[in-house]
């Protein structure tokens, strides 16, 4: 027996359950991860060395590190490089979603490229140390990467930054400041024909009023074109597809106009906020999926010794890569059908609006064996999660002797007439002309 009072109690927690679990999950159902303390995140290090001919040689050396969330003069959580990420305006963990094995975090160092200034935040000196942080999730709903400012203890000696990197030892701990972040939820974007999609681009930076400034490009065939630019210092924009007022709380996402053939290729969304810059590669590529029909009905009756032009339109597709093929099986379905193997192709057909078809097709010339075959047209193509099939079953009968015998009977009787009728008038004529003379 469970008193009132008890039964108050279950229902509170449970309650209280049930919400907690909903603050876990964010609006959309997905799990958010604002109270995750640490992540393994691999740290890809660096070393630079100048050749005997002057030219930099690089070589990348993964090491085992994680990221640690927390504050100021924090112990590290595990016996490994810990950067510790303490607490700024700019915080990744509102961005991500997912669960914690969903997401691929990686550790590089970052180099100003020889620009030397101080980051206009407190605490901040010219010969701080930067690295990124970027972390992806693994079903591609999201890239972010975050800028960590770290402060050294010795400035620099006026080298160029990448010539001179901290030594990092294999339990150090690097107390660093996330400054900039640059995020894309679309890390790739695959699209039909005239649509209008919108390729998502957000950054957020750790002070008001940075000096920052916003492209769009596209590249394509080894080549780049500029989409859309804007700087806030001068408040001047450059092209369309970006919503000016919107740049200002970080969103410079880019909505395409229709698109066609030549919208594929890689968008570039940069942000630049001196001395860094960040950037995300955008690929788009379209896809339509063949539209498929056979030019007969789902049972065709065929008469022995006659043919038939067997077609399968494959029709509207993108890209032009596809696969038809015809084979049959016996009825209610065969563990090994057989595909045919007199089949011709057509050549693509490559439409105005650039998509494309193709036929392929076949002549039977059936036999009685091959009644009650199951016929099938199985089209592939990359937009497709399984392949379009489309099948009609074949009756094959013998010639209807029915017609012969009535086409028999027909002479015959036409025989019967000519003779009873026809041939004695023809003679009695011929009687009668010779009379005349």
């Amino acid at each position: 027996m469970i008193f009132p009072r008890t039964r108050k109690y279950i229902m509170f927690w449970i309650f209280g359950g049930l919400i907690l679990a909903l603050l876990r999950l964010g609006v959309n159902g997905s799990q958010t991860l604002y109270d995750v303390q640490w992540l393994p995140c691999p740290f890809v290090d660096e070393k630079v060395n100048i050749n005997e001919e002057g030219h930099t040689e690089t070589k990348y050396i993964n090491r085992e590190a994680v990221l640690q969330f927390g504050h100021v003069g924090d112990k590290p959580l595990h016996p490994t490089i810990t950067f510790l990420v303490t607490a700024s305006k700019v915080d990744m963990r509102r961005y991500l979603e997912g669960s914690e094995d969903t997401l691929n975090c990686e550790i590089r160092r970052y180099s100003t490229g020889g620009i030397v200034m101080r980051w206009p935040t407190a605490g901040a000196q010219d010969h701080d140390a930067w690295f990124t942080c970027t972390i992806r999730h693994t079903q591609g709903l999201f890239v972010i990467t975050t800028f960590l400012r770290h402060t050294t203890a010795a400035p620099a000696q006026g080298e160029v930054d990448f010539l001179q990197w901290k030594t990092v030892n294999d339990r150090d701990l690097l107390t660093t400041s996330a400054a900039m972040l640059v995020l894309t939820r679309t890390p790739s974007v695959e699209v039909g024909f005239l649509k209008e999609p919108n390729l998502h681009c957000q950054f957020a930076v750790d002070h008001k009023l940075p000096n920052a400034t916003v492209e769009w490009r596209l590249q394509k065939h080894g080549e780049r074109s500029k989409l859309f630019s804007y700087s806030s210092r001068t408040g001047k924009s450059e092209g369309s597809g970006v919503a000016v007022k919107a740049i200002a709380a970080g969103n410079v996402s880019y909505k395409l106009p229709h698109t066609k053939k030549h919208s594929e290729g890689t968008y570039i969304c940069s942000v630049m906020v001196p001395p860094l810059y960040g950037s995300h590669d955008i690929p788009l590529t379209l896809s339509e999926q063949p539209r498929v029909s056979i030019n007969v009905g789902s049972t065709l009756s065929m008469t022995l010794g006659k043919d038939q032009k067997l077609i399968c339109d494959a029709e509207g597709y993108y890209p032009l890569d596809v696969n038809i093929e015809w084979y049959r099986e016996v009825s209610g379905g065969s563990p090994t059908p057989s595909v045919l193997k007199n089949v011709l192709y057509s050549s693509h057909r490559l439409h105005q609006d650039g998509i494309y078809s193709l036929s392929a097709f076949f002549y039977l010339q059936p036999s009685l064996e091959d009644s009650g075959y199951k016929y099938t047209c199985r089209v592939s193509h990359k937009s497709l999660l399984i392949p379009i099939r489309k099948s009609f079953y074949l009756i094959v009968t013998e010639p209807d002797s029915t017609m012969w015998y009535i086409t028999v009977i027909g002479f015959i009787i036409a025989m019967l007439v000519i003779l009873c009728y026809l041939l004695p008038q023809y003679l009695a004529g011929r009687k009668a002309a010779k009379k005349r003379f």
